[in-house]
């Protein structure tokens, strides 16, 4: 039995934060599908209105310094996304699982982010670096070490760190292939974001990946009265 847990601190810090948990126990994925390219191209299409003055935007940005991390060099997930709209990038096509939680992330406006669950050997630990916790860059080559007192979202056994500063970037080791079936799937939301938006989110991932992906789900969220969930798979 392992566990999905947001550390105390993290909610000493921000008392207001929640975690939206898809937890998929099996899925059908692929490398190519027009009918989710083009949804995610759509709504990428209309999401290049939303200024990065927006509230929710704003929020991530003051979240991240207050953590010591500065967000414009090492913007949150949802940042990212949206200059890939404002620059008129299309977002690349992952795998359908990635593509539906992109496509969540713009029409929410909230990070949104996966691991594969057979790389994770120990508990999936949202929680206070040390700066001893191994990182692979997605896609990179050389291994870097998390800042003292960063946020980062790890594997508790082995220290490997699957996202840095709390939803910056991913790292390699974890990531989503076609062949991955069991999947943690995090949408989160800064303490100005209703609850009632996050679970909305989250519901609506769920019912995308048993749709398009004939996944089975379940579901789950962490805020202050709720920091650990157990796992099965």
């Amino acid at each position: 039995m392992r566990e999905i847990i947001v550390e105390d601190k993290i909610f000493e810090l921000f008392p207001g934060f929640k975690r939206g948990l898809v937890i998929v126990c099996d899925r059908q994925n692929q490398s190519s599908n027009q009918e989710l390219e083009a949804m995610l191209e759509n709504e990428r299409l209309k999401q290049q209105a939303i200024s990065f003055d927006h509230e929710f935007i704003k929020a991530w940005d003051e979240m991240h310094r207050r953590f010591g991390s500065n967000p414009n060099k090492f913007p949150p997930s949802i940042k990212s996304l949206l200059k890939r709209a404002h620059r008129g990038d299309k977002i690349p096509f992952i795998n359908s699982a990635v593509c539906l939680f992109n496509f969540i992330s713009l029409k929410y406006l909230i990070p949104c982010g996966g691991d594969d669950v057979q790389k994770i050997k120990g508990n999936f630990r949202l929680g206070i670096a040390h700066g001893d916790e191994k990182f692979m860059p997605l896609g990179g080559s050389e291994i870097e070490y998390p800042e003292p007192d960063e946020i980062i979202y790890y594997d508790d056994l082995t220290k490997d760190v699957m996202c840095r500063k709390w939803n910056w970037r991913n790292g390699d080791f974890s990531k989503i292939l076609e062949n991955s079936r069991q999947l943690v799937i995090n949408l989160d939301g800064a303490e100005i974001v209703p609850v009632e938006h996050i679970i909305k989110a989250r519901d609506e991932l769920a019912e995308l990946l048993v749709s398009k992906c004939q996944a089975k789900v379940e579901l789950g969220l962490l805020d202050n009265n709720r920091r650990r969930l157990e796992i099965e798979l």
